[in-house]
């Protein structure tokens, strides 16, 4: 055969992401507060963007986005329809003025409406002094000076944030080069620290440290607190052997020490509790359910047109095109923005149809919801559902809920009527836990045949798996914690 050069004309397909989908896939999988942080980014790098406060209503030409889009979920009202329909008027939202709470987007909101007319106590938002080393070096610099500083604050370095030392002292001394016994009497001293309890290496030596603080450590204490295990074995009448007790002398030492703090370190120690910015609102009208974007935490951008004719006057070719650049950049941002609200909102709003029976009667009445059947309703793909329910969270009158929580697993009734969440399930079965008296602890083969009872097919080690992941021991833990409780 011979060779030669020769051209060939093929023809293939292929999917492309461009930066643009790239850019809008990663802004709907953004909650409010990191989407906040992008656009200010956006912001400085652009400067044909401006950001009008949320309350402005002096609409014109240079407007490049609309309000927070609001949807209306009932019966009579598709959701498509009312995405598509002028939401946001105060006929669709349906507001009573006497009868309606509203909500609120942040704490100035909340300025001027308590009947006192008090202002913010911004003292309730201080964060605390410090952390648990910052706390315990105050103190080092106290009580030691000299070579006995310098070992503390080795000391101190190594305790963790519930208050334990974790490292060996002779392998310690051996490394900073210092006598064994001075390292001993550091850390007695660390252990006179406030919180007390701090420094101890096991949770014995913690109960001890705490047990001698408030006097109380005699040799039936010291006894007992040698032997937690049978404590937590609920073995009392070894004990009482053991510690040379009568029983109302054991029921006062177990009240002592149920007052002792396990983990004297956390008050100071780990990272403060992050407040969470709901990313929608939902509540109930006359005509069915709102969902509300929380426009609250979010500027509203504009496109300045105005500013760009006046710099794109006079302006070279190079600097004409860098201008149009930014241009199409802020019209693509804005135009992104409008419709990851509008995603957001139709997905919210189809999660509320199908779990209508939460928002009105609780979790007992939760259903089982899946990412594809949300996906099928509203005529997108399951990926991009599960970007938007990633990391955003929803508020309405039983509190705040991450979009992911409505979505559960199923559990089939034993009468054929559908079945019910999972999430409802667990509910019942916490409440038949706290509900359950000392004498007659509740086993998971008697709290599968009750829900059985009651129309759920469920089995024991379901049962098991969902007590464990609501953090409930087992019928023997519990029996002996009620036991400990008196």
């Amino acid at each position: 055969m011979a060779l030669g050069p020769r051209l060939d004309l093929r023809q293939s397909q292929s999917l492309v992401m461009t930066p643009q989908l790239q850019q809008a896939i990663k802004l709907l999988a953004l909650s409010n507060l990191e989407l906040e942080a992008y656009l200010a980014e956006a912001l400085e790098g652009n400067p044909l963007l401006d950001a009008s406060p949320a309350d402005r209503d002096d609409g014109g030409p240079d407007e490049g986005g609309d309000d927070a889009p609001v949807a209306a979920v009932s019966g009579e009202t598709d959701t498509d329809q009312a995405l598509s329909s002028d939401a946001g008027t105060a006929d669709d939202l349906d507001v009573d003025f006497g009868e309606e709470r509203f909500h609120h987007d942040s704490a100035s909101d909340s300025v001027g409406l308590s009947g006192a007319g008090e202002d913010i106590d911004f003292d309730s938002f201080a964060e605390h002094d410090g952390t648990l080393h910052d706390h315990l070096m105050a103190q080092v610099g106290e009580r030691f000076d000299g070579i006995e500083a310098i070992v503390a604050g080795q000391l101190v370095a190594l305790i963790d944030e519930a208050g334990y030392l974790r490292a060996d002292l002779a392998e310690l001394a051996s490394q900073l080069g210092v006598p064994l016994v001075l390292l001993e009497e550091v850390l007695a001293g660390i252990q006179l620290f406030d919180p007390s309890g701090v420094g101890a290496r096991d949770l014995a030596e913690c109960i001890a440290i705490q047990a001698r603080e408030a006097d109380r450590y005699d040799p039936a204490m010291a006894t007992m607190i040698a032997h937690l295990d049978l404590v937590a074995k609920g073995a009392f009448p070894q004990l009482k052997r053991i510690c040379g007790v009568d029983d109302e002398d054991l029921a006062d030492m177990i009240r002592e020490l149920r007052g002792y703090d396990p983990k004297p370190g956390l008050k100071y120690g780990g990272e403060g509790a992050q407040a969470v910015v709901p990313d929608l609102y939902v509540r109930q009208t006359a005509k069915g359910w709102a969902v509300e974007v929380n426009s609250g935490t979010l500027p509203r951008l504009l496109v300045n047109r105005r500013y760009y004719t006046e710099l794109a006057q006079g302006a070279a070719a190079k600097s004409k095109a860098w201008l149009s650049e930014q241009l199409a950049g802020a019209n693509w941002l804005v135009r992104a923005l409008d419709q990851r609200q509008r995603t957001i909102v139709k997905v919210a709003s189809a999660i509320v149809k199908q779990q209508e029976g939460f928002f009105l009667h609780g979790v007992a009445h939760m259903r089982p919801l899946t990412l594809r059947q949300v996906a099928e309703e509203i005529g997108m793909h399951e990926s991009t559902v599960s970007r938007v329910t990633s990391n955003k969270y929803l508020s309405c009158a039983r509190g705040l809920f991450e979009l992911k929580y409505f979505f559960s697993s199923g559990i089939s009734a034993t009468e054929g009527d559908g079945a019910v969440s999972a999430e409802a399930v667990k509910s019942r079965i916490k409440a038949m836990i706290e509900a359950e008296d000392a004498k007659a602890i509740l086993s998971d083969e008697t709290i599968a045949q009750k829900l059985s009872a009651e129309g759920h097919d469920i089995a024991r080690r379901t049962v098991v798996k969902y007590r464990e992941a609501m953090g409930y021991g087992s019928s023997v833990q519990r029996r002996r914690q009620k036991a400990l409780a008196g």
